[in-house]
C-alpha cells in the first residue's frame, strides 16, 4: 500500500485507514475504488491512500464467513477421507478393504445426489439455515465415526456426512450470486472460494498428520471443533436475501387422518412444480450437460491412479512427489483471483478456452514424457490451467441461471458434474488394468479436448438475428461489462 500524505505520520495515517475500514457501510454501497481518501479532523489536512489488489466491494463479511467455512469443511474431508479412514478403519477398527471402500463411495454419493434437493431447499429457507442443518448433519457424522465400532455405523456415518456436506456448495453459489447481483465480481469471489477449498484440501492431511501419532481421539476432537467453529461461522451469515419464489397459495386442510401423508403428497408437488418450472425457464444449450459431466470426469480419471503412476511408472519418491504436488496446487491458487478478476472485465470465453487447452496439453504431455524437467513443466501447465478454469468456469455457469430457483439449478448442475467424480476412478481402474498405465492420462486428455470443442460450439458469438431475439445459446455472463469505445481514443462527432 503506498500512502501520500500532507504532514501526517505514517501511525496517523495507518490509524486514520483503519478507522475507515470499520465504518459500516450502507447496503448496496459501491466502494470498489482503487484509490480512497481521508481527511484527519480538526486540521483539513487530505491524505490519499492507493490500495492495490481487493476492493472492499468483494471482501464483504459474507464472503469471508464462506471463505472460513469453506476451508474448516475441506480441512475436515480431506483429513478424514485421505488421512484417517483408510488406516483408522483397517489398522484400528480392523474392518475390511471392501468396507473402507463402501464408506468413502457413500459419502461421495451422499454428497453428489443430495445437492439438487438441497439447492431447492436454499431457495426456501435461506443459504444460512441450509447451512446450519448441514453442518449440524456432518457434526454428528463425525462423532458417529469417532465413537462407532461396526461396519455399519461407520457406513452409516459416512453417508450422514455426504448428505450433511451437500447443502455447502449450493449455498455458497447462491450466496455468492446474491452479494453480486448487478456487479461485476462474480469471478473474483470465486476465486477467492476456490481458495479456500484448495487450501483445505491441502491443509487437513498436513494438520492431522501432526497429531495422528498421539491419539485418534484427540484427532476426531480437532475435527468436531473444527465443525463447531464453521457452525458458529454459519450463524453470523445473512438469511436469504430473496421473497421465496413459490408459496402456497393456501394451505393444505390439516386433517387427524392421513396428515402425513397429505404432506408428503403436498412435498412431492411442491418438487414436481419447481423442476417443471425450471425445465421451462432455463434455455441453455443441451451441449451443456455433457460438458458438466466432462469437467469432472476428467479429473475423476486421474484421481485414484495419479500417485500410483508418479511412483510407480515415473519411479519419483514420495519427498518429490509432494513437492509436484506443492507447487501445481500453489501454481493454482495464485492464479485464482488474478483470473477471476480478469474474468470479472472481459468475459469468460477466452479464459475457458485458454484453460481447456493448457490442461488438456498437459495431461497428454503426461501420459508421453518421463524425463523430470518435462513432467515439472507439465504439472506447472496443469496447475495454471486450473487457475484458469475454476472461477471461469462457475462464473460461465452463473451466467445461464434463470432469475428464479437459482439454488435448484445450481443444485441441478452440481449433482451432474459430480456424476463425472464419481464415475471417473471407476472407468479409470479399469482402463489401468486393461490398457496399461498411460490410458487413463489420455481419456481424461481426450476428455478435456472434448469439452474444449463443446465449448467452442456454445459459446461462439451470436448471429445477428439470434441476437436480436435472444435465442443464442450462451452468452456472456449478465454481470460482464459490455465494451464501449470510450476513454482517450473516443472521439466526439
Amino acid at each position: 500500500m503506498q500512502v501520500q500524505a500532507a504532514g501526517l505520520t505514517p501511525r496517523r495515517a495507518l490509524f486514520n485507514y483503519w478507522r475507515w475500514v470499520r465504518i459500516p457501510l450502507p447496503e448496496g454501497t459501491l466502494c470498489s475504488r482503487q484509490a480512497f481518501y481521508f481527511t484527519q479532523a480538526g486540521d483539513g489536512q487530505s491524505m490519499k491512500f492507493k490500495v492495490k489488489g481487493l476492493e472492499r466491494q468483494v471482501l464483504t463479511p459474507t464472503l469471508i464467513y464462506l471463505w472460513l467455512i469453506m476451508f474448516l469443511i475441506e480441512v475436515v474431508k480431506s483429513a478424514l477421507l485421505v488421512t484417517i479412514l483408510p488406516v483408522y478403519m483397517g489398522s484400528v477398527l480392523g474392518l475390511s478393504a471392501f468396507a473402507i471402500g463402501w464408506s468413502l463411495s457413500l459419502q461421495y454419493i451422499g454428497d453428489n445426489f443430495f445437492r439438487s434437493p438441497a439447492g431447492w431447499l436454499v431457495e426456501r429457507i435461506g443459504f444460512r439455515l441450509t447451512m446450519l442443518a448441514g453442518l449440524a448433519l456432518a457434526l454428528g457424522a463425525v462423532a458417529l465415526i469417532a465413537w462407532g465400532r461396526q461396519a455399519g455405523v461407520i457406513a452409516a456415518a459416512c453417508t450422514l456426512l455426504g448428505i450433511g456436506t451437500a447443502p455447502l456448495w449450493p449455498s455458497v453459489l447462491v450466496g455468492i450470486s446474491d452479494m453480486n447481483e448487478g456487479k461485476q465480481n462474480f469471478g473474483t469471489a470465486m476465486g477467492i472460494i476456490q481458495m479456500s477449498t484448495l487450501g483445505g484440501t491441502g491443509a487437513g492431511p498436513v494438520i492431522i498428520n501432526l497429531f495422528i501419532h498421539q491419539s485418534y481421539s484427540s484427532v476426531f476432537w480437532i475435527l468436531l471443533a473444527c465443525l463447531a467453529a464453521a457452525m458458529l461461522f454459519a450463524l453470523l451469515l445473512p438469511g436469504s436475501a430473496r421473497t421465496p419464489r413459490t408459496q402456497r397459495t393456501q394451505k393444505t386442510p390439516r386433517t387427524p387422518h392421513g396428515q402425513k401423508a397429505s404432506r408428503l403428497r403436498t412435498l412431492i408437488s411442491h418438487f414436481s412444480s419447481t423442476f417443471s418450472m425450471v425445465r421451462n425457464s432455463l434455455h441453455v444449450s443441451r451441449l451443456l450437460y455433457p460438458a458438466l459431466f466432462l469437467q469432472s470426469f476428467a479429473v475423476g480419471l486421474l484421481t485414484p491412479i495419479i500417485t500410483l503412476y508418479i511412483r510407480t511408472v515415473l519411479g519419483l519418491s514420495p519427498g518429490m512427489f509432494s513437492v509436484l504436488l506443492v507447487t501445481g496446487g500453489a501454481v493454482t491458487v495464485l492464479g485464482l483471483i488474478p483470473v477471476g478478476k480478469l474474468v470479472d472485465k472481459h468475459g469468460t470465453r477466452i479464459f475457458l478456452n485458454i484453460g481447456f487447452s493448457l490442461a488438456c496439453l498437459s495431461i497428454l504431455g503426461l501420459a508421453l514424457f518421463r524425463d523430470l524437467a518435462a513432467v515439472w513443466i507439465l504439472v506447472i501447465g496443469a496447475g495454471l490451467s486450473y487457475a484458469f478454469i475454476l472461477p471461469t468456469w462457475d462464473t460461465m455457469i452463473a451466467g445461464q441461471l434463470p432469475k428464479g430457483e437459482k439454488g435448484t439449478v445450481w443444485g441441478l448442475f452440481l449433482t451432474i458434474q459430480g456424476t463425472g467424480m464419481v464415475a471417473g476412478p471407476i472407468v479409470s481402474g479399469k482402463l489401468w488394468d486393461v490398457y496399461g498405465p498411460s490410458a487413463p492420462f489420455l481419456v481424461s486428455a481426450a476428455s478435456m479436448g472434448a469439452l474444449l470443442l463443446i465449448h467452442l460450439w456454445i459459446s461462439r458469438p451470436a448471429p445477428p438475428a439470434a441476437a436480436e431475439t435472444g435465442t443464442t445459446e450462451i452468452h456472456k455472463p449478465a454481470h460482464a461489462p459490455v465494451k464501449r469505445k470510450s476513454g482517450p481514443k473516443a472521439r466526439v462527432r
